[in-house]
Order: C-alpha cells, then sequence, then structure tokens
C-alpha cells in the first residue's frame, strides 16, 4: 500500500528555491555570453589567419595590405 502526502514548503524554502534559480539564471545567462563572444574571437583568429596565409598580390586584390588585416577583421568591433 502506497502511501501519499501532500506537504506545502514553508515560504522560507521557497524564497531559497526563488533566490537559487534566479542566481542560477544569471549564471547561465552570463556563460552564455561568455561562449557567444568566445565563438566570436574564434571566427575572427580563424580570419586573420586565413588573410595572413595570402600572398600580398592576393591581398591587394581584395584591397588590403598586411599591415590592415586586424584593423579590417575588427572593424566592427572598434574604431582603429
Amino acid at each position: 500500500m502506497a502511501y501519499a502526502s501532500q506537504h506545502s514548503f514553508p515560504s522560507q524554502t521557497r524564497s531559497f528555491f526563488l533566490r537559487a534559480g534566479t542566481i542560477l539564471a544569471t549564471i547561465g545567462t552570463t556563460m552564455a555570453g561568455w561562449l557567444d563572444s568566445l565563438a566570436k574571437a574564434n571566427s575572427r583568429i580563424a580570419k586573420i589567419e586565413a588573410l595572413s596565409a595570402m600572398t600580398d598580390e592576393q591581398l591587394a586584390a581584395k584591397g588590403l595590405r598586411r599591415e590592415d588585416i586586424a584593423r579590417y577583421v575588427f572593424r566592427d568591433y572598434m574604431a582603429l
């Protein structure tokens, strides 16, 4: 025979779980932002490596000089 009981949590316990949930949601949001930044940084590094592997003639065909690669890749991130 199974025994089932319905208990309600005291208000202190509910308050704790609400605060813990808020903290975990904040941590999750922060981590998601951090991972997004990391992914963008990795794609920028890949772009720099790809452009750096090109010859000066190939870069010139794209309208770039070797010393302008970083400025070009990060042009939307900061005014260089």
